[in-house]
């Protein structure tokens, strides 16, 4: 079977991924809606040889598509996710308008694809934060083996996380700071360039960021996890592509290094890369435009059995993002559609 697929918020920099990731792994398509804000319909996009022409995002827009996938900010989703579903059209959702939802499932498929049974209540699967996502999938093997009872957590964010501005804001820094010019900072707090920022969205009254609490909360809902203990220091850093993350986990049960690099080299979506001899761990640079997880720097305490450090990197407009809700429709094509 093929599928008519509608693509919300397709102008962006996740968008442009979804429908690239949708060409690369030669998703089932019969049809392509491309759709956007009134701002940015119009605009023309190559998909398999052909170029498709951007249209504004209605209700009506739904109509005789079966799955949307949606990056196009909170306001947009909650307005016309519902709709998308009161048309037959499944939603999955980039954005962080429904993740929290208890009637929407919350998914990485690596990690809880039976979260997928409950589609059906709204029609809306939420696809989570880019640095949960990576998170997850290297917390999920060790859950599985040893338990969890802590996590303890450090991002170090692109500006793609940011969307096209950005990347774009850093690009125009960049450039600024390099030929000793003034540098402006719209989009960031401060300038990104050559600096980091401590602080991704907005602080709340606890001292944490709006970012720093998706991350606890997405954890444990996707981990099913209530009570697990996260504790998130979220930073931007002057990279352009690929999320990082230094993990302290503390956990139930006592485990080795050795143990610990065995499940995580067998778990679904992670690449390991750790030999310290030779200079080999996960980095940015070699991450970007690729699908794995990258975990190395595996290590303990010599002292401590129940605490495991590692660090992280992935792309995040692929696996943070766009080929985690293109994963979820395939597997909702295959196993629920």
């Amino acid at each position: 079977m093929s599928y008519h697929i509608a693509v919300v918020g397709a102008t962006g920099a996740v968008g442009r991924e979804m429908i690239r990731t949708l060409e690369e792994r030669d998703f089932p398509i019969e049809s392509l809606r491309l759709l956007a804000s009134p701002r940015s319909a119009g605009q023309d996009i190559p998909f398999r040889d052909e170029s498709y022409r951007v249209e504004v995002a209605t209700p009506e827009q739904f109509e005789g598509v079966d799955i949307a996938l949606f990056s196009a900010g909170g306001g947009v989703s909650k307005e016309l996710a519902p709709e998308a579903w009161a048309r037959n059209c499944l939603v999955i959702d980039n954005s962080s308008a429904w993740r929290m939802d208890p009637d929407v499932p919350l998914v990485v498929p690596e990690v809880n694809s039976h979260a997928l049974d409950m589609y059906g209540i709204k029609g809306i699967i939420g696809n989570p934060n880019c640095s949960t996502i990576q998170m997850v999938i290297a917390l999920k093997p060790i859950q599985d083996a040893f338990g969890l009872k802590r996590v303890v957590v450090s991002t170090y964010q692109s500006a793609s996380g940011a969307g096209q501005k950005g990347i774009q804001e850093l690009s125009k820094q960049t450039v600024s700071a390099l030929n000793l010019e003034p540098v402006d900072s719209e989009h960031f707090p401060h300038q990104l360039a050559f600096n980091l920022l401590p602080q991704i969205d907005v602080f709340l009254d606890d001292g944490y960021t709006k970012e720093e609490h998706k991350m606890i909360g997405e954890t444990r809902k996707i981990l099913d996890l209530p009570e697990l203990t996260v504790y998130p220091t979220c930073v931007r850093v002057p990279v352009f592509t690929c999320h990082a993350e230094s993990l302290l986990i503390e956990t139930e049960m006592p485990l080795s290094v050795q143990a610990a690099q065995e499940v995580l080299a067998s778990f679904p979506g992670i690449e390991l890369q750790d030999d310290p001899s030779s200079h080999l761990y996960p980095m940015p640079l070699e991450a970007n435009n690729t699908d794995p997880v990258f975990v190395g720097r595996v290590r303990q305490l010599p002292d401590d059995p129940h605490n495991l450090s590692m660090w992280i990197v992935a792309d995040n407009l692929r696996k943070g993002a766009a080929l985690n809700a293109v994963q979820i429709a395939e597997l909702m094509i295959a196993d629920y559609l």
